[in-house]
């Protein structure tokens, strides 16, 4: 007896296990929580699994069944998302699904105008963008959750494709008060003493401060934010200096504040920002368009790749 089960049900199911409620996955994919609710019921019945298990009134997890069903439901859905890359490759066209994801501390910089100029290149790609955290965004490609990332070689695994782009020297972040705001650059001694504003991400925090440690001296690190437009606000508002690698276009903070923006001198690592990919996923045609859409358009002459002022 064949099974009576689409592609567009599984996909229902795995939005389910990504968001964590029926209601967010129903967001995620635009349809009404009925109809997920239905889907996953029809899965349900077609293989006699319970795959979730209610925690409280709008929260779902995963049962035992759920976790192993999962697997194969991405293994499905990669399987038949090869198939529209074949698809694409004899037809000739750019189309279909795009999965993008891009570190949030850069995010609202590049990827509004990227995608913008690629749906309008390719209008038969429905893009999907993501902002995560640099190791949100391996466990995202790793797992096939995301097609390709922008984000900076920061622990790339071996597996892993890193296309770079731009070289980006970091730079403290000062507010027009601050008595170093003035100085032509800055090494991380002459930071040390004073209060750091820290953006504490995943892996972004230790490439900064590793300046310090080359050094054998420690930050004094007052305030800890995830939020690079906080850590701006802080900066301009007298709270502490900050460091980064990418400058905002504007030299004010979100609340209209002031900064001013100084190269860091001394043993200091440049990052570069590229494109990453895990390993054959180049070979899509639509990855491929996105991947030279992005090298034609963020070059050494990209504004936020300036750093003094």
């Amino acid at each position: 007896m064949p099974l009576r089960v689409t592609l567009r049900q599984l996909e229902y199911f795995v939005a389910v296990c990504d968001c964590g409620s029926i209601a967010q996955a129903a967001q995620k994919v635009n349809v009404s929580s009925p109809t997920i609710s239905t889907a996953i019921a029809q899965l349900e019945a077609e293989f006699g699994l319970k795959l979730f298990v209610r925690r409280h009134a709008h929260s779902l997890s995963l049962s035992h069944a759920g976790f192993r069903f999962l697997t194969g439901a991405r293994e499905t859905l990669a399987s038949a998302q090869g198939l529209t890359d074949l698809a694409n490759d004899i037809a000739g066209k750019v189309r279909g699904e795009l999965r993008v994801g891009c570190l949030l501390t850069f995010a609202q910089i590049l990827l509004p105008r990227l995608r913008r100029g690629f749906v309008d290149l390719y209008p038969e790609v429905t893009f999907h963008q993501y902002e995560r955290d640099q190791s949100e965004l391996l466990a995202d490609l790793r797992t096939a959750k995301l097609d390709v990332a922008l984000t900076y070689d920061l622990n790339i695994p071996a597996d892993f494709t890193f296309l770079p782009l731009v070289d980006l020297p970091p730079f403290a972040l000062f507010g027009e008060g601050h008595p170093l705001a003035d100085r032509s650059h800055v090494s991380p001694l002459d930071l040390a003493d004073y209060p750091m504003v820290l953006l504490d991400l995943p892996m972004s925090s230790d490439y900064f401060l590793s300046f310090y440690s080359t050094l054998g001296v420690r930050p004094d690190i007052v305030e800890r934010t995830r939020d690079i437009a906080v850590m701006r606000s802080l900066v301009a508002n007298g709270f502490g200096y900050s460091v980064a690698n990418i400058r905002p276009l504007s030299n004010e903070a979100p609340d209209g504040g002031k900064l001013r923006f100084v190269p860091l001198s001394g043993p200091v690592r440049s990052l570069r920002l590229g494109l990453l990919i895990t390993d054959g996923m180049d070979r899509s045609r639509t990855v491929s368009a996105f991947v030279s859409h992005v090298q034609q358009n963020i070059t050494s002459a990209t504004p936020f790749s300036m750093n003094a002022g």
